[in-house]
């Protein structure tokens, strides 16, 4: 190798890593961005479905997505990033991807926390490569009253999701097909 391609190699392995380092956390405040927006959206849920008070009481981690924004028109995709908290305390950080292919036309924002209520579940979740929301993930939906039937919930489901906050033109939100991946902020 001469030295012409050593410098070249060098520098872009340099450059490469530089770049990976601006994308992965250091030297940034996307950690205490997605911190402080968890806990906002926390606070907005249990004013929006105090219901769901027993299922925070219940759950043995949230994953929380303060602002998932979903856009299509014919294909479409939605991303958001956010928290998973155990105990009070944030222990890692996911983004949420997902494609769709079909009609639909229209943009939104939205806030969901998927409610892990079995240990086996946030296992499932967290050693996973990537967790994808399946068909059989339970959404809990809020009365008029904001009440939620969290009992009948929480003994058949692992994963109960819930979804508020919802602006924008495309009608209802689903996170069938949503990937979630741990992230460095």
């Amino acid at each position: 190798m001469s030295n012409l391609s050593r410098r070249g190699f060098i520098a872009t392995l340099g450059g490469g890593v530089a770049l990976a380092g601006c994308g992965n956390g250091f030297g940034s405040s996307g950690a205490t961005r997605i911190d402080a927006r968890v806990q906002a959206t926390l606070q907005q849920m249990r004013v929006e479905a105090p219901g769901s008070a027993r299922l925070e009481e219940k759950a043995v981690g949230m994953l929380v997505m303060p602002l998932v924004t979903e856009a299509g028109f014919g294909i479409g995709g939605a991303y958001g990033r956010g928290a998973l908290v155990v105990n009070g305390v944030t222990v890692d950080y996911y983004s949420q991807a997902k494609a769709s292919l079909g009609i639909q036309a229209g943009a939104q924002q939205y806030a969901h926390v998927l409610f892990f209520m079995t240990e086996d579940a946030l296992a499932d979740f967290r050693t996973g490569e990537g967790w994808v929301a399946g068909a059989d993930l339970k959404y809990a939906v809020a009365t008029e009253a904001g009440k939620i039937s969290a009992d009948s919930i929480t003994t058949l489901n692992p994963v109960v999701a819930l979804v508020f906050g919802q602006a924008g033109l495309i009608l209802g939100a689903t996170l069938e097909g949503a990937k979630y991946t741990r992230i460095i902020p």
